[in-house]
């Protein structure tokens, strides 16, 4: 039996195919709203056959989405060519984990996602970063609540913003420059953008750490965490497969 795992973020889509607990395939697709479930279904198809994997063989589905206007998609790809009823993450889910927040309606289903997975491997209190459109923190403790976090803006995120409303700065690679002080506008931006992040990740940290008055453990996950992570302060483990576990972990409690 495999397990379709999907992430739906604001910029790629993360399929990962289960074989008990080990993801023995795994595909990302763009996020594209305009694209309806036949669509996908064409891309996710020619992977199947790409990679001579049986779809008969897919047993369950379960969804994490942050993009509204994606879900319906993936439920009718789940539904009508998979033939699986598929879970949805949702906070509502009978979860262990405690939302201890002010809204739990609105933790995000990758937040959820992430807080499970960190959690049944490293235990708390934690504080997993995931560098995504969004960087985000989400703050664990040892008894498997989440007490909320914090939302910045992700770096590519604040790249594009920098290009699109200052005429003159150009896009840059996103690489650490040799020295703090850039010698050119290129320079100056990356400066700006990856030490900048470095030092807001370090500042952060230290302040969650100052108010739990504890000392957390963190790991990371998300495309650039393996730019970023190199650079910080204090020891951190990169999980870059922590949403699809996260997404595993919890199908198995409910099913």
């Amino acid at each position: 039996m495999l397990l379709m795992a999907v992430d739906i973020g604001n910029t790629n889509v993360v399929v990962g195919l289960f074989d008990q607990d080990q993801i023995v395939a795994r595909w990302r697709l763009s996020s594209k709203a305009a694209r309806t479930e036949d669509e996908y279904w064409i891309l996710l198809n020619s992977l199947f056959r790409n990679n001579e994997i049986d779809i008969g063989k897919v047993r369950g589905a379960i969804i994490s989405s942050v993009v509204p206007d994606l879900t319906l998609p993936f439920v009718r790809i789940a539904e009508n060519f998979l033939k699986v009823e598929p879970v949805l993450v949702e906070p509502e889910l009978n979860l262990r984990l405690q939302l201890k927040v002010d809204n739990p309606k609105s933790v995000g289903a990758d937040r959820i996602c992430n807080c499970v997975a960190g959690f049944q491997k490293y235990g708390g209190p934690l504080v997993i970063l995931d560098f995504g459109t969004a960087t985000t923190f989400d703050v664990v403790t040892e008894k498997f609540e989440f007490i909320g976090g914090i939302i910045a803006p992700g770096i590519e995120m604040t790249a594009a913003i920098l290009h699109q409303f200052a005429a003159k700065l150009p896009k840059v690679e996103l690489k650490f420059p040799r020295t703090v002080i850039g010698s050119n506008t290129e320079t100056n931006i990356q400066s700006g953008l990856m030490f900048g992040m470095v030092d807001l990740i370090n500042g952060l940290l230290n302040r969650i750490e100052k108010q739990l008055k504890k000392e957390i453990k963190v790991i990371a996950t998300g495309g650039l965490a393996i730019i970023i992570v190199p650079q910080l302060d204090r020891k951190i483990v990169i999980e870059p497969d922590l949403t699809l576990f996260g997404l595993k972990l919890i199908y198995d409690s409910i099913d």
